[in-house]
Formats: structure tokens, sequence, C-alpha cells
């Protein structure tokens, strides 16, 4: 037989469940702007009816409301796809960011490399037709300072990017330690809280949000165990397994004597291996320090190039001091020869002493000009280098060979020849080229053979044509007038006036082998690409080539980071969509608990009220 306050009870568990009904969306709408909040709700369930005796058997009565349970909102895939998508897009983000830090170094503007390699190409075709000007020869130093000077320093610049990286790197595994010590903390909570078949629904959340933020530093795939407990994987490694987590920490410092800088790797503490994520924060940052390295190559083999080929370049000619001297570098020093190692893709130099030999000759890298001081002449002469192989200084007699020379070594070596920045050093710059002695009748013992358009002729090996007279006036053909015939007088150096050495010097800027091979091997020591460090397209083309690769890379990432965002957009709408707090249905909620809160405490005012009557009032009559 039922209680006769059975019904109180029943009324008592409706008032108590839509309390805490109404708790939860107070808790609900309180943390509706919280981060990482995933809605709750009161799952309620009839109790256990009881049975009662009536005439036509028992009947099931029932006995009010109690909560099976109190869950929060979550779509584990959507969890999932979230993970994996926010690590691509802070990917992507870092990636930007560098990108527009690349550009900053590397700008358009009348400071940037860009204008200085310009103006220096300017300053030696103005000196081409001003070969005997001061002001212009002063112009080409001074713009031949600046653009050492834009390669310097942006090759500074990119080195303190990659310190910079490196040092976001280091704080950025501090906190992903830290936020691993954290998930571990929680799975311990959770795993307890939840023993007894309790839902800790607010530590979930902050378990989730961990995962979140790690996600954005590294990729990481997340499973949970049957001890309601997280692991998390990345590129194979476990982070986290349940109750411990393996730390992340920076190598000692590894000296890149080829960039100048000190390298690091991310490892495993615990096992002593490196750690490479596939996405994230952290990927980003490595990979942007590679493309920095990629960048100063670029700028290395630039000034490789004005070492080598410039120098040499510089070195065919004369300038206007009173030797006319020859056999001078333009950039580093005229003690060295500089030369592009293209099996290693580096630049080597050899060095050897300047001075006179018992003729009063100047030892000069094979196949310069040397002034004769007596007989105020030019002859060749050559002196014994490295150029691959072990040699002797022709006065020290020190064994010399080819060194092999950083990569920032090179960037650092751009600098003017001392030579030429000395007082009156200016002279020594070598636009003037060279000529050859006439005979009684005032002709050219050797010209260049050209085309009815007035180009010069090349035979089938590429080399240049000359004619010479002889003595009897029949024309011989010869293809090299480095090495005349016999009846020709010697080389001589052009007026100074003559900026034969300075058009050819500024050709060398926008020369392209590809275009036209012939001119270039005419024109230069290196007679195939494999000899240039910048391989066959101009300088400047080689330079524009990278600026646009720039260019692109940043754009690219820049549309990658908007189909990303609508991707991001996608996953969080498909996440909020059921996990985030509802203003309008919560509000619905909170009168439809008040008012079931209010008709059960109605319901049982008005079951007191007959209890009272049926005890207080049943009976009395007659007493």
């Amino acid at each position: 037989m039922r209680s006769t306050f059975s019904g109180l009870n029943t009324m008592v568990r409706g008032i108590n469940m839509n309390q805490l009904s109404q708790q939860t969306v107070g808790h609900n709408i309180t943390n509706a702007d919280t981060e990482g909040y995933s809605r709750q709700s009161v799952n309620l369930i009839a109790t256990r009816a009881q049975s009662q005796g009536s005439v036509y058997g028992s009947v099931l009565v029932g006995t009010g409301v109690d909560a099976n349970s109190l869950t929060r909102a979550r779509d584990v895939y959507a969890d999932k796809q979230y993970w994996a998508e926010h690590s691509r897009e802070e990917y992507l983000n870092a990636r930007a960011k560098e990108y527009d830090k690349l550009e900053a170094i590397f700008n358009d503007t009348d400071e940037g490399l860009q204008s200085a390699l310009e103006g220096f190409y300017k300053s030696w075709d103005t000196l081409s037709v001003y070969a005997s000007d001061s002001s212009a020869r002063v112009s080409c130093l001074e713009k031949g300072n600046v653009f050492a000077d834009k390669i310097h320093t942006s090759a500074r610049e990119l080195q303190e990017q990659i310190e910079a990286n490196y040092t976001d790197i280091r704080l950025n595994i501090g906190k992903v330690d830290n936020m691993l010590d954290q998930m571990v903390a929680l799975n311990k909570e959770i795993s307890a809280a939840e023993a007894t078949g309790a839902s800790a629904n607010d530590l979930r959340d902050q378990r989730d949000l961990l995962a979140d933020k790690i996600a954005g530093y590294v990729n990481v795939n997340v499973y949970e165990d049957d001890k309601n407990m997280y692991s998390l994987v990345s590129n194979g490694v476990s982070l986290v397994n349940g109750v411990s987590h393996l730390t992340l920490e920076m190598s000692d410092p590894i000296a890149n004597a080829d960039y100048g800088v000190n390298d690091y790797v991310v490892l495993i503490k615990e096992a002593g291996i490196a750690y490479q994520p596939l996405s994230g924060q952290i990927k980003a940052q490595m990979d942007a320090i590679a493309e920095d390295k990629q960048y100063i190559d670029k700028l290395s083999n630039m000034a490789a190039f004005m070492l080598a080929d410039l120098n040499d370049r510089h070195q065919q000619g004369h300038g206007i001091d009173t030797y006319k001297t020859a056999g001078v570098n333009f950039f580093g020093d005229s003690n060295s020869k500089y030369t592009w190692d293209a099996e290693n893709q580096v630049l080597t130099y050899s060095k050897y002493t300047q001075t006179l030999d018992e003729i009063g000759y100047d030892y000069v890298v094979k196949g310069n000009k040397n002034y004769d001081v007596d007989n105020k002449d030019y002859y060749f002469v050559e002196a014994q280098l490295g150029n691959g192989t072990y040699s002797t200084d022709p006065i020290t007699g020190e064994e010399l060979k080819d060194v092999k020379m950083k990569k920032i070594e090179i960037i650092n070596t751009l600098q003017l020849n001392k030579q030429i920045t000395a007082p009156n050093g200016q002279l020594l710059i070598a636009a003037s080229g060279y000529g050859y002695t006439v005979d009684a009748d005032g002709k050219p013992y050797i010209t260049p053979r050209l085309d009815a358009s007035g180009n010069q002729v090349y035979d089938d090996n590429g080399n240049p044509i000359f004619d010479t007279i002889d003595e009897n006036g029949n024309v011989q053909t010869i293809n090299s007038v480095t090495n005349p015939p016999s009846n020709s007088t010697a080389i001589v150096p052009n007026d100074t006036g003559d900026g034969a050495n300075a058009v050819l010097t500024a050709t060398l800027f926008n020369m392209d082998m590809t275009k036209d091979p012939k001119y270039y091997q005419a024109h230069s020591a290196a007679q195939n690409e494999a000899k240039r460090a910048i391989g066959s397209v101009s300088l400047n083309s080689y330079y524009n080539k990278a600026m646009t690769k720039l260019g692109s890379d940043s754009e690219a990432t820049n549309l990658k980071i908007s189909a990303q965002d609508q991707i991001m957009a996608q996953v969080t709408e498909w996440r909020e969509r059921t996990a985030g707090v509802n203003w309008n249905e919560e509000l619905t909620n909170m009168i439809m608990f008040q008012q079931g809160f209010s008709a059960c405490s109605r319901c049982l005012t008005t079951m007191d009220e007959m209890l009272d009557r049926l005890i207080n009032s049943t009976g009395v009559v007659g007493r």
C-alpha cells in the first residue's frame, strides 16, 4: 500500500530536479563566453514506479523524477577535425608573418637592395662614358659600397631573424611542456572523479581546451582510453600517455660557420632524439629558419659573382693613375684570386704575394696585364696560384691551395678593395681597356672581325675572331688577342678617357648566357654557367627571380590562409552548433524550469492542505 505522504515525496523530487536544471541553465549562461566551455544539461528520467493493488489487479503508480546524468554537449569528430585544421591554420599564419619579415628585409623602396643594385649598375654605365671624370669614379665607389652594405645588412637581418625564430621555438616548447604537464594532471583528476560514475564536465572542458592550444604549436592525434585519460601522439611520438608525458627541450648550440649562427635541434629529453612536428607554429618556425638560410645562400651567390666575375672583368682593364695599373680587384683584396667551385658550389680564393721580380714586373694573377716601369709598357706575366692544385708563392715560397669560403664569409668579404678606397684610389678603377699598336700606315695590327651589321664574328666554338695584317699586307685570322702573332706589337692601354672596360663591366649586370652565350664567352673568364655562382642568368635576373619567388610564395600563403579561414569557420561552427551556449535556448529553458518549479511547489502546497484536512479535521465532530 502506498504511503500517505508519497505524493509529497513526488513533488519534492520535482522541485529538486527543476531547481537542479535551473542551476545548470544559470551555469551555462554565466559561462557563455568562457573559452572552451561546453553547454551542459540535466538528463531527467522517471523514478521507479510503485505497485499498488486494485480491484482489477495491481497498478504501477509513478513516484516522480530524478537526474540520470549531467552531461556536456560535445562532438568528438568535430574536435578531431578542429585539432587537425587548427594546427595547419597556425602553421600558415606563422609562415605569413615570416614572409612579411622577409619582404621588409628585401624591400623595393629607394633604400632597398634592388635600388642599390640598379644604382651600382648605372654608375658603371655612366663611367663608360665619363671614364676620366673624377666624380663618376667616386660615384662608382660609393654605389659599390652601398650595394655591398645592403648585402651585408640583408644578411645580418636574416641572421637575426634566424636567431629570433630559435628564441620563439624555445619559448613555444616551454609552453607546450607546461600544457603537457597540465594535461597529465587533468587526466588524473578526471579519472578519479569519474571512477564513481560521475561526469567531470568542467575538467573535461579544460582538458579539451589544452588540446586545442597544443594543436596550435604541434600536430596531435588525441585518443581516450578506458580510464577516461587522453593520450596525445605527434608524428609517431607519444607526448602524453595517460599519467605521464615526454618533455621537449632545445639542444645545446651547434655552431654553423656557413651562416654565422648557432643552430639548435628540438629534442625528446627522455630519449635524447630529435623531434620534428608536421605542422603548427613550431614547424613553421623550423621551416622559416631553413628558408632564411636559402636567402642567405642567394645573397652569398650574388656576392660570389661580384668577387669572381666582376673582379675578373675589372682586372682586364686599367686605371688612369700614373702607371695605368691593372690586375686590381674591385672587391676584396688584390692579393687574392676568387674562383667559383662549381663542383662544391662554393667560392674559393688563392692568396699570393704581389711584389716586383728581378726584372721589375709585378707578380699578378695569370692573364692580367702588368706594367713595366722601365719601358713604360704592359705585358702578360704569370704568378703561381692554387687554382685547384697546390702551388708555391713565388715570393715567400709558401705552399698555397684554394681555400673554400663559408657563405657568410663570402658576404663579409664583399668589401671595396682598400687600394681603391685609399686617397686617389678612384684612379685605379679599371674603366679603360686595351688596344694594339699600329703599323707605319696607321693601320692596327689586330682588329676584331665584324659582320655587315658591325657585330663581332665568332667561330664554331664561340671564340671571337680577329684579323691581323702581316708585313706583306696580307690578312691573317687569329682566335685570341691575348696570344697575337709575332709580327704584331704589344698590347697597350687606351687613353684615360676610354671606357671600354666599364662598358663590359656594366654588361655583366644584364648579360644572360642562355641568350647571348658567344658574347658572354668573349668578355668573361666564366666560359659556362657552372663557373658562375648565379648560373646562366644575368645578375639582375637572378635577384629578380628570387624576389618574384618571395612574392609568389607570400601570395600563395595568403591565399591558403583565406581558404583555411573558411575551413576553420565551418569546423568552428560545426563545433559551436553542438557545444556552444544558445542564449535563446537557455532563456526558454529558464522559463520552463521556473514554471516547473512553481507548479511542483503549488502541487506540494495542495497536497499539504489535503493532508492537513485529513489529519486535523477528520473526526472532530462530536468531540
